[in-house]
């Protein structure tokens, strides 16, 4: 599997993701969106966006260990923030980083009026491309 990250030269290249990924492997892994929920369905960090985002980043990570995938295969997320505002980026980064470190897969974030359940302030799902024989 290989994922080979593109920033054309006549676009501005971000500072946390890219703006073109191309993935070669033999199997794609789809995350759900994921919310912030522990592992008995309890929301972890009400009204905290920096405590949403690392609880989010941790299950997408338990969610691709689940399925053979690590972090670094993952080449797109989708970021859905309720109410969002610019400060978001910078406290949801840090639930990034904490998974993803260097790695930069694509992304969209969308900002949304809410999510399935008020207290929610983020939810994210994933794509990873991953070949069978670097499965884990």
């Amino acid at each position: 599997m290989a994922l080979e990250a593109v920033n054309p030269p006549e676009i501005d290249e971000p500072l946390t993701y890219s703006h073109v990924v191309v993935a070669t492997g033999t199997r794609m892994v789809f995350v759900a969106g994921q919310v912030a929920e522990d592992s008995d369905g309890n929301l972890v960090g009400r009204g905290d966006m920096v405590a949403q985002a690392r609880q989010v980043f941790v299950n997408i990570g338990h969610a691709l260990a689940a399925a053979g995938a690590r972090p670094d295969q993952v080449a797109r997320l989708t970021i859905f923030v309720a109410d969002y505002k610019r400060e978001h980026l910078a406290q949801i980064e840090q639930g990034r980083v904490a998974l993803f470190g260097d790695h930069k897969p694509t992304d969209t974030l969308v900002g949304v009026a809410s999510l399935s359940s008020p207290d929610y302030l983020l939810e994210v799902d994933a794509i990873a491309v991953v070949d069978d024989a670097e499965r884990r």
